[in-house]
């Protein structure tokens, strides 16, 4: 009886290990979630990572890994609030939120997907302002800090290439509203506030029109 019982916890034990091994690899979270809360992250962001552009829910795969993790942590505090993400972020261990951008950081960015022709006054509106502000109204230009044509600079400033132009726009709607105020130093804050909603639809259509560059599609 003692040997069944001895053999009984190390089964036990084994299989808590194996469930919380489980439970902090980046895959099986991302396709299956975690079980107490955290939905599978594919439901949304696709099977590739590369999201999905009419919900606006963003492209994950190839975003760097320390800013997915910041991501995560912001949307459990609540500095960027997000009423299906939340939860989510909230229902993961500090150590699946590691495993869940480590995954993602480290999946090939997917084949763009092309997107509609813009308009001509759209087309020049969206460029100017992304290469160049506004600088009459203290606007920078969006390439001065995420890079030219919106590639992405260290940690802190995602791509915007590669993004659909419904994320992008939700995503300047929220800064300029204050529900998303994680930006170092309130720089996004400063420039959606000065954005009226034609130069918010003019960046987001541009950037989504932008073809990424050879190194950074990795189909």
């Amino acid at each position: 009886m003692k040997y069944l019982r001895t053999v009984s916890l190390i089964v036990a034990v084994s299989y808590v290990g194996i469930v919380s091994a489980a439970a902090t690899d980046g895959a099986t979270l991302a396709q299956r979630g975690n079980g107490h809360g955290a939905a599978p992250c594919m439901a949304c962001h696709a099977p590739n990572g590369g999201g999905m552009a009419a919900a606006g829910f963003p492209r994950l795969a190839g975003l760097p890994d320390a800013y997915l993790r910041k991501q995560l942590e912001d949307f459990a505090n609540g500095s960027r609030a997000n009423a299906t993400m939340q939860p989510v972020a909230q229902s993961l261990s500090d150590d699946e939120r590691d495993a869940v951008a480590d995954y993602y950081s480290k999946l090939p960015v997917p084949a763009q997907v092309p997107a509609p022709p813009l308009k001509n006054d759209v087309a020049q509106s969206g460029q100017m302002l992304a290469t160049r502000g506004r600088w009459s109204e203290n606007l920078p230009a969006c390439e001065q800090c995420h890079g030219p044509g919106g590639i992405g600079v260290g940690d802190h400033f995602p791509p915007l290439v590669g993004q659909s132009a419904t994320y992008i726009a939700n995503e300047l709607h929220a800064w300029q509203g204050g529900s998303r105020h994680n930006d170092p130093l309130q720089l996004m804050q400063h420039v959606a506030a000065n954005l009226s909603d034609a130069d918010i639809t003019a960046i987001s259509t541009w950037y989504a029109a932008q073809p990424m560059a050879p190194k950074e599609q990795q189909p």
